[in-house]
């Protein structure tokens, strides 16, 4: 008991970060895209399960959020915001769909949005959102960065996974976008 209690002031001190942050890959979670304000608009549910090579995910995206449009030719399913929709933008190209303590990339594959102003016709791929995670204050967060969506036009390499590199992100300003970030708990 005096452990428990001992961890506990650990962590609300900030002694004890990992104690205070602690995220499990296990069961299931919700998936939130988050306005500028701290407002969370629920999407989908994630389930997480252990596997042989790490932890298996799949999710289940909330249909009944998201608006069909036709847009430059494709159908996408968008969220609705005032001044921009974000348009999700299913990954085209294999993935494991595994993710472990230190790599949740193909999570991060799985949470790709294009956004396009409300009044806008077509959709243009520049425009992509990628939300890179990691653990925060008991969840998993992402921050927006920006990518041009044109680099999966074209199909990776035979055996390459991992296309997107660090180079083809840039960090977004989450003043000048509607839903900056994306919260898993």
């Amino acid at each position: 008991m005096r452990t428990v209690a001992v961890s506990c002031m650990l962590a609300v001190s900030g002694l004890c970060p990992e104690v205070a942050s602690a995220f499990t890959l296990t069961g299931e979670k919700t998936i939130s895209l988050v306005d500028a304000n701290g407002e969370g608009q629920p999407v989908a549910k994630v389930v997480f399960e252990d596997a042989e090579d790490g932890v298996a995910y799949r999710i289940a995206w909330e249909d009944s959020a998201f608006a069909d449009h036709f847009l430059s030719m494709r159908p996408f399913k968008c969220l609705e915001g005032p001044e921009k929709y974000w348009c999700r933008v299913p990954y085209p190209y294999d993935i494991r769909r595994s993710v472990s303590e230190e790599d949740l990339t193909d999570l991060e594959y799985d949470l790709l949005f294009v956004w396009k102003g409300s009044t806008d016709y077509g959709i243009n791929l520049w425009n992509g959102v990628y939300y890179k995670l990691e653990r925060q204050e008991g969840r998993l967060v992402g921050k927006l960065h920006e990518m041009d969506m044109d680099k999966l036009g074209v199909p990776p390499a035979e055996g390459e996974l991992r296309p997107i590199r660090n180079v083809d992100l840039e960090e977004g300003d989450p003043d000048s976008h509607w839903l900056p970030t994306v919260v898993i708990e």
